[in-house]
């Protein structure tokens, strides 16, 4: 009869005690630097998507304090914070950090539209070649890769740390246009279209790339990202949730119909996986 209790109460014991579920692990994503930016809307709903697929409770969440990508990349890099960047790639970024090779972007982002003011419009009607760009100055991020790239293709780059000011600069006529990608331009272009416009004929390309990175030697959440990806690029998820954020924007971006400007990029890694066609956009 003693052992029959003690059963008795051992069972209603394990009945009554909370369950026991594996503490989530918390991935920090950096909040962008203005609150008008929508850029990390499909990031966030990518790598938190990839992530649902791993074996390991994942939790991703923005970091509170808004930040420069510059600052972001340094916090990654030091694990002060922030675990996931998805930012451009480049032979500097890869060395300082571990970058997951699969383009969430599809390239969209070396496909760059020039944003301009409504009042210099006939200038960019003329233009033929980027011979003819040469003559403008163009507005960048101060750290982005971009800067470099256009730079080293001989434009003329006017670059600053403020991504707000570089809409103020356009508008005052401090710079003649500020390139864009076509996952970017139309967003952007809702708050300032009071004076400013997407420039219709020409667009500027250039190979290259937006990763997910992490801290170098952070490889279980590396490859559970990639893991992540890659089922979601066989299942067909990832695609529509590409065409969901991108499908309209790049429509209406009508790059068939547009000169195309092609660049060298001097800072595309020599691992970019160029062959894989199906993580490309092609017009």
């Amino acid at each position: 009869m003693l052992f029959f209790r003690w059963r008795l109460f051992l069972l209603i014991a394990a009945l009554c005690a909370p369950s026991i579920v594996a503490a989530e692990v918390v991935v920090r994503y950096p909040r962008p630097e203005s609150a008008p930016d929508e850029r990390s809307y499909y990031p966030l709903r990518l790598l938190a998507m990839a992530l649902e697929r791993a074996d390991i409770a994942y939790r991703v969440e923005q970091h509170p304090v808004r930040m420069l990508q510059g600052r972001a990349l340094l916090r990654l890099e030091n694990g002060d914070g922030i675990d996931v960047v998805s930012t451009m790639t480049s032979t500097e970024r890869e060395a300082r950090l571990l970058p997951i090779r699969i383009p969430l972007d599809k390239g969209l982002i070396g496909w760059r539209l020039l944003l301009i003011n409504k009042t210099h419009a006939s200038t960019f009607n003329a233009l033929r070649s980027i011979n003819d760009l040469k003559r403008l100055t163009a507005g960048q991020g101060s750290d982005w890769p971009d800067t470099s790239i256009l730079r080293a293709n001989g434009l003329n780059v006017y670059g600053t740390s403020n991504y707000a000011a570089l809409f103020s600069m356009l508008e005052s006529e401090r710079i003649d246009y500020f390139p864009r990608s076509v996952t970017e331009i139309w967003a952007e272009l809702a708050l300032y279209q009071q004076r400013l416009a997407v420039e219709p004929s020409v667009v500027l390309h250039y190979p290259t790339a937006i990763y997910f990175f992490v801290r170098q030697g952070n490889t279980q959440l590396a490859a559970d990202i990639t893991d992540g990806l890659e089922k979601m690029i066989a299942d067909g998820s990832f695609e529509k949730l590409f065409q969901q954020y991108y499908g309209a924007t790049i429509r209406k971006a009508a790059l068939k119909e547009r000169r195309v400007f092609e660049l060298k990029n001097p800072l595309m890694p020599k691992d970019m996986p160029i062959g894989r066609k199906a993580l490309w956009f092609h017009e």
